[in-house]
């Protein structure tokens, strides 16, 4: 199965640029943030179908309540992950520091993908699609590698302000296109 190139994914979110502007949804508190969550988590859906040839259209309705009942099937994770943290950084603090490092790299990052992709409070602990990430370190540590480049360019780009959207809507490009490849193959 193809790869994703770098080339494709900065030039993805310029392929229906007028998409960008959805980013303005930010300044509505909370309405807009999960409005714009739920349209995250579905682009992120289409990154793992293959699906990259341009930013889908914004539906405000539709997309809001995605964003609320992801934020609400997320929470009992988002605990999860906040105990094991504090957990191994009451120990030792470096500890807690390591551990946060290591699942927010090689753990979160996939199950978020799968979760968004599923869309159940289950999928969120299906551990067995860590196997994909631990068998393939050399493709995944790439992705990661690939994903930070692209936060760079566009983080660089904000100067212009195309970068900030840019940025918010490929933020999981690569690991979506690693999801494909490798998870659901």
């Amino acid at each position: 199965m193809r790869t994703l190139k770098f080339k494709h994914a900065f030039s993805y979110p310029f392929n229906r640029a007028k998409g960008l502007w959805n980013i303005l949804w930010i300044l509505l508190p909370i309405f807009g943030w999960l409005a714009l969550s739920g349209y995250s988590i579905r682009i992120v859906k289409e990154f793992s179908k293959g699906k990259f040839k341009k930013l889908p259209l914004f539906k405000f309705s539709s997309d809001l309540e995605l964003g609320f009942f992801m934020f609400f099937k997320g929470l009992p994770f988002m605990i999860a992950y906040f105990v094991i943290v504090e957990i191994f950084g009451f120990v030792f603090p470096w500890f807690g520091s390591l551990t946060d490092i290591f699942l927010g790299v090689f753990i979160v990052p996939i199950l978020t993908v799968n979760f968004y992709n599923k869309e159940t409070v289950s999928s969120y602990f299906e551990f067995k699609v860590l196997k994909s990430v631990f068998y393939n370190i050399g493709d995944y540590i790439t992705v990661i590698l690939k994903s930070i480049l692209l936060v760079i360019v566009f983080a660089l780009m904000i100067i212009v302000l195309i970068g900030f959207p840019a940025m918010a809507f490929t933020d999981n490009m690569f690991l979506a296109d690693f999801y494909r490849r490798r998870v659901r193959a």
